[in-house]
């Protein structure tokens, strides 16, 4: 029997939305962390492959974003209006468009990865490593790309814990098949990096078939698939794509700048390289409080604003940016107290835990610059204004973080730490920029549902 709840979006409390979240996406981390820390004990090298490979597939994962993104605001805003048929036209339009873009995107990285490997500059002896993880993991991405539209479906209607509980059994899966294929248990084979792709791949197409059930069991009404194939679901997906494209531009041209970064990085050899991999790792979980906040904020939002309450919107918006400053704040200077046993966790190479430790200590300047861009960003998206983020993301990314990157990391010598700066400058001028955007409430004129009914 399909679950019969109302969706009251303008009774749900921050709280109660984001410690699903939170813990959703600390366990996402924990997945990809549970790579590297039981691959650390088979190979440093072998954590430098699939961190390089992981790279390339989080750009491709960004693509999808762009059409779960619109997704999660556009179903958040017709729940505020209480338009729950409108609402699961657009589901059904995202996931069939979603699974369409993945098999593509999933076929391109099976049959190009050895170019885009190359055309990266990886080290000769992290090729092989690289290019199997990226076919296995790369060639299974459209599950990915249907899980993110979905779990989006399904938080969007404010059932947040559900896709926690999802990740939990993934993440277990993942963990389980991690210690076998790298440890060789009752005598199973040995396969180190294609073995945590295949467990990865595995774990994601159990999660797919569980994301698939709750659909079933917690959208209110029934999901028009027939809609679909019986006309061109023209309106719909216009407004996917009208969300979807400039919001996925910003993921993507930050995802695109890290690629070139990491370009630079490599020059820099494989230390150099696998420090950077294990400092983002740890950094992930730091970032995971803001991340938490911001998605959040961005459901409340998309609801207030299609419900009208504009002054709502806003003050919850600069509410969760000072939460989310005060929180990542604190947890960098937490970590860097202990970031030397953090590493140690990881590698016993001094000048990997020695460097790793510095970059942390400048990470404390650096969240509460990506606060501001993961919070007011969101809120912007959620209340339709998602081209203003693209423009600046560009313009700071490309010209601050990867001008800066190259200048002080290579012309100046000052490698990872230099790098590390170029991020710093990056975050507080896109951060500033998105609050003065926020403050100026030209995004009160722009909500999707507001548009629906000037045109009827």
């Amino acid at each position: 029997m399909k679950n019969t709840k109302k969706n009251n979006g303008a009774k749900l409390t921050l709280f109660a939305l984001t410690w699903p979240i939170f813990i959703e996406i600390f366990l996402h981390m924990l997945m990809g962390n549970a790579d590297t820390l039981m691959l650390s004990q088979y190979d440093d090298n072998a954590v430098a492959s699939v961190g390089v490979s992981n790279q390339l597939i989080n750009v491709i994962i960004v693509m999808f974003g762009f059409i779960a993104t619109g997704t999660a605001i556009l179903i958040a805003q017709y729940i505020g209006a209480k338009k729950e048929q409108d609402a699961n036209k657009i589901a059904v339009v995202s996931i069939v468009g979603n699974l369409a873009f993945g098999l593509v995107l999933s076929a391109i990285l099976v049959f190009f990865a050895p170019y885009i490997l190359r055309a990266m500059n990886i080290p000769p002896e992290l090729m092989d490593a690289s290019l199997m993880y990226l076919r296995i993991v790369g060639g299974f991405a459209f599950i990915q790309a249907l899980i993110m539209t979905i779990a989006a479906i399904i938080r969007s209607h404010g059932f947040t814990k559900d896709a926690m509980y999802v990740t939990m059994g993934m993440n277990l899966i993942n963990v389980i098949g991690n210690y076998f294929f790298i440890f060789g248990p009752f005598g199973f084979p040995v396969l180190g990096v294609t073995g945590v792709a295949i467990s990865t791949a595995t774990s994601r197409t159990i999660g797919l078939i569980a994301m698939f059930i709750l659909l079933h069991y917690r959208i209110k009404g029934s999901l028009p698939f027939t809609h679909v194939f019986k006309s061109f679901p023209k309106t719909e997906l216009k407004k996917l794509l009208k969300i979807g494209i400039p919001s996925a531009g910003e993921h993507l041209s930050y995802n695109t700048s890290q690629i070139a970064i990491t370009y630079f990085i490599a020059s820099m050899g494989t230390i150099a390289l696998t420090s950077k991999v294990y400092t983002q790792n740890i950094m992930m979980f730091i970032l995971l409080f803001s991340i938490a906040i911001g998605q959040g904020t961005q459901i409340l939002i998309g609801q207030y604003v299609g419900a009208e309450k504009l002054q709502a919107a806003y003050k919850r918006c600069l509410k969760s940016l000072k939460l989310a400053i005060l929180v990542s704040t604190s947890m960098a200077i937490i970590f860097s107290f202990f970031s030397s046993s953090l590493f140690g966790i990881f590698t016993e190479n001094p000048d990997i835990i020695t460097l790793g430790t510095t970059l942390i200590l400048l990470t404390i300047i650096l969240e509460p610059g990506r606060a501001f861009n993961l919070v007011v960003i969101n809120s912007l998206r959620a209340a339709g204004d998602v081209k203003y983020p693209v423009y600046i993301g560009i313009l700071s990314m490309w010209g601050v973080a990867v001008t800066l990157s190259y200048v002080l990391g290579i012309v100046f010598e000052l490698g990872l730490i230099g790098v590390w700066i170029a991020f710093i400058v990056d975050e507080w001028l896109r951060g500033l920029l998105m609050l003065r955007r926020w403050r100026s409430k030209k995004w009160q004129q722009m909500s999707f549902v507001e548009k629906d009914s000037e045109a009827s």
